[in-house]
């Protein structure tokens, strides 16, 4: 069952629809009794009932790359920031299994503009895991919805830049939901030095160091980074959407510290 959460003027109703309820394959009885072990990732990439169209983004994400980094693992509750269409956001639903959850978050503006895609896909058996929650980007997910073990932000972050959005709140809230010791990783598309996010609505980019700093003012700490989307070779002064040569990305982890008393 794929549920919706809509949140409207402070008002939040909840809107259920069913989706196919057939037989979850993803994971084994040995997975269930062992939810610590990681999934394997390359098998959950290479399941046979994604789209085409998923396979070819996954040329350029490295998908089995981004979800072994991010550690998910059966039966945690995951936060999904913009997931929009929702490729990442089923990735993440099959990692977790029918034991954990994933809650993927889009703006009232951004799920009208994915509606029929995100619908479709929700069809899945995969996706029964799976909440779509719409909030805005600063007040992302309900009060009542905490303890999360993991939030992903891929490729979206630059999006609040140009958007009537408080990023320091936004940061502030997805601190506040996730466990002491929880994990956030985001990955985007890097500007120049000296860009900052002065160039999220026209090149689509964000500076790494205007985006680690503004993370870290809501108190998460940087634990490791990830260089499998790097280019160098990109001067990154150019509009991601069908570049001439790969764009550079950054794939950074952060955590709430294990023992902080929020």
């Amino acid at each position: 069952m794929t549920r919706s959460i809509h949140c409207r003027a402070g008002a939040i109703g909840m809107l259920v629809s069913l989706s196919m309820l057939a037989p979850w394959g993803a994971a084994s009885a040995e997975e269930a009794r062992a939810p610590d072990k990681a999934p394997d990732y390359e098998a959950i990439v290479a399941s046979p009932d994604r789209s085409d169209a998923d396979r070819q983004t996954d040329q350029r994400r490295d998908p089995a790359k981004m979800l072994a980094f991010t550690g998910i693992k059966a039966g945690m509750k995951v936060l999904d920031m913009e997931a929009g269409a929702g490729y990442s956001t089923e990735l993440l639903a099959r990692a977790v299994g029918p034991t954990g959850v994933v809650y993927a978050q889009d703006s009232a503006e951004i799920a009208e503009r994915v509606k029929d895609r995100f619908d479709t896909r929700a069809q899945k058996p995969a996706m029964k895991n799976v909440v779509h929650v719409v909030r805005n980007f600063d007040d992302p997910i309900p009060a009542e919805v905490g303890g999360l073990d993991l939030i992903t932000f891929f490729f979206a972050y630059h999006d609040t830049t140009y958007m009537p959005v408080d990023r320091a709140e936004m940061n502030r809230k997805m601190f506040a939901a996730l466990k002491p010791g929880g994990i956030l990783v985001i990955a985007d598309h890097s500007a120049r030095p000296g860009d900052g996010a002065n160039v999220g609505k026209t090149l689509h980019r964000i500076e790494e160091t205007t985006l680690r700093q503004e993370v870290e003012a809501a108190g998460f700490k940087l634990v490791s980074e990830a260089d499998f989307l790097r280019n160098p070779k990109d001067p990154r002064d150019a509009v991601v959407f069908h570049p001439q040569m790969p764009n550079d990305e950054f794939v950074l982890k952060f955590q709430k510290p294990p023992q902080n008393p929020s």
